[in-house]
């Protein structure tokens, strides 16, 4: 899955098991007493639970930001206020996997807060800040138009409004962009949840100031908003056993395999079985060079160990770094608001061992200093070529950390997402407010490295660059790079 939306978030499609009864169905227009209650709670759960609170924020910051909060609530008690502040807030403790998750919140939530014809009508990119349409589904909107303005406020304008609410890993600012692409990929893309939150949309449609590939001056257009109920209709259906790989064979001595998610945790299906026949069919072959595209990939399962183990004859350890936690055991008084799909999280027991009276680190059973990844049969021995980008933040972030310090594979396309001071993940709880209902993921597995790190996604070994010209020509510069062509030069998607 990726935040698109996770999309982002690694562990999400996995049902929600409460520990107790629910709370009770929130008002739509909760109360502003309750409204400031349900952000004393959020401040407690992070403060004893979250273990990338301070990652990047000091403890005066943290209570600032929780303090600006709780005036904001007390300001606009209503649903999508508080939603919209609550969001905020999460955005600014600067992790990828900590936000009220768009798939998670209550049916009687997401109608009020998602609800509406405020979608726009189209799939766009961002590109050096500039909104480019990356299709032909709209006559007047070809491939390539530029969307300078909707309804009266420039595009870039729209861009730095929107970026502060969407959760990435410290100063990923590539991430929070990508973010808030529309590409039709899941009912709910951060763009059209907060878009319409921030610039309320008037009469169902859209203003738009564009400039068409084809012309010279700026044009004027009126588009119909569509809703997200139409938006899921148009996607085609989701077979959650189809993991979507493919393997092609792009020229002789070249595959291309493509893998859209890792999200397998609900198939029936045994994706190491598919790994296993996917290497043996490269070997018979005789394919020389592999190219796996990730781009698409927000994460999922630990799908990348096992396209490693393909990789080496000798056992890989990785210790970069450390998994942290904030706590051994839960706090009898927040167990009601806290929902998982293992209620072992609840309580660590013996498999958090104190390190510093600050955080707790989780006992393997080997006691092993790092990840092992054992070689697995059949081995391909020759030249692979990752394609990445900031969609790649959870899963497929750690894929591509471990490419980059191990070698064993070349690294192309745009910086990924995530953080190389470390994510948040492995576990999860979702957090359910009593008053307001809105639900807030909380990662309870923080990653340290183990010698200071940059405050930045991982770069690709091989940039590439994209132009407008591209999206017009349909042209893939990322994939020409890795088979061997040369991409144009130009602005950065």
């Amino acid at each position: 899955m990726s935040l698109r939306l996770i999309a982002v978030l690694c562990l999400l499609t996995s049902p929600l098991a409460g520990v107790s009864a629910p709370a009770p169905r929130p008002p739509v227009a909760p109360d502003r007493a309750g409204l400031v209650a349900d952000a004393r709670l959020l401040e407690t759960v992070y403060e004893r639970l979250h273990p990338g609170l301070y990652r990047y924020n000091t403890p005066a910051q943290v209570r600032e930001r929780f303090a600006r909060l709780r005036r904001d609530l007390a300001r606009a008690p209503s649903l999508p206020a508080a939603y919209l502040a609550f969001a905020r807030l999460a955005a600014a403790i600067r992790c990828g996997h900590t936000y009220p998750n768009f798939w998670n919140q209550a049916p009687e939530v997401a109608a009020v807060v998602f609800g509406g014809m405020n979608r726009v009508p189209f799939h766009f990119r961002w590109l050096e800040g500039e909104m480019i349409v990356v299709d032909d589904a709209m006559p007047e909107l070809p491939r390539g138009t530029r969307i300078l303005a909707i309804d009266g406020v420039d595009t870039s304008r729209i861009l730095a409004a929107l970026m502060p609410l969407v959760p990435a890993d410290g100063s990923n600012d590539g991430k929070r962009i990508d973010e808030l692409n529309v590409l039709g990929h899941d009912r709910y893309e951060a763009f059209d949840v907060f878009y319409p939150l921030v610039f309320p949309v008037r009469d169902g449609q859209f203003r738009l100031r564009v400039q068409r590939p084809a012309s010279t001056a700026p044009d004027d257009v009126v588009v119909k908003a569509s809703t997200d109920v139409e938006r899921e209709r148009a996607r085609p259906p989701h077979d959650r056993d189809d993991s979507g790989w493919t393997l092609s064979f792009p020229g002789a001595g070249q595959a291309l395999f493509t893998m859209p998610t890792w999200v397998r945790y609900e198939s029936r299906r045994d994706w190491h079985a598919e790994l296993d026949a996917v290497f043996a069919d490269l070997n018979a072959r005789g394919v020389r060079l592999l190219v796996i595209d990730l781009r698409d990939n927000g994460g999922g399962s630990d799908v990348g160990d096992d396209l490693l183990a393909h990789l080496i004859h000798e056992p890989l350890i990785v210790a970069d770094y450390r998994e942290r936690l904030r706590y051994r055991r839960v706090p009898e008084a927040l167990r009601p608001y806290l929902h998982t799909w293992d209620r072992s999280f609840f309580d660590w027991g013996d498999r958090a061992r104190d390190v510093d009276g600050r955080f707790y680190t989780r006992v393997r059973a080997d006691d092993a200093p790092g990840d092992r990844i054992a070689p697995r049969a059949p081995f391909f021995a020759g030249q692979v070529k990752v394609l990445v980008g900031p969609t790649n933040s959870s899963a497929t972030f750690g894929f591509a950390t471990r490419v980059k310090a191990s070698g064993l594979a070349t690294l192309v396309g745009r910086t990924t997402g995530g953080n190389r001071r470390g994510i948040n993940g492995g576990a999860f709880f979702f957090l359910r407010l009593p008053h307001s209902g809105i639900e807030l993921d909380v990662p309870l597995v923080g990653q340290f490295p183990v010698t200071p790190q940059p405050d930045e996604g991982v770069a690709p070994d091989i940039p590439v660059r994209w132009t407008v010209a591209d999206i017009v020509a349909g042209r893939d510069p990322d994939r020409e790079a890795a088979f061997g062509a040369t991409p144009a030069d130009g602005p950065a998607l």
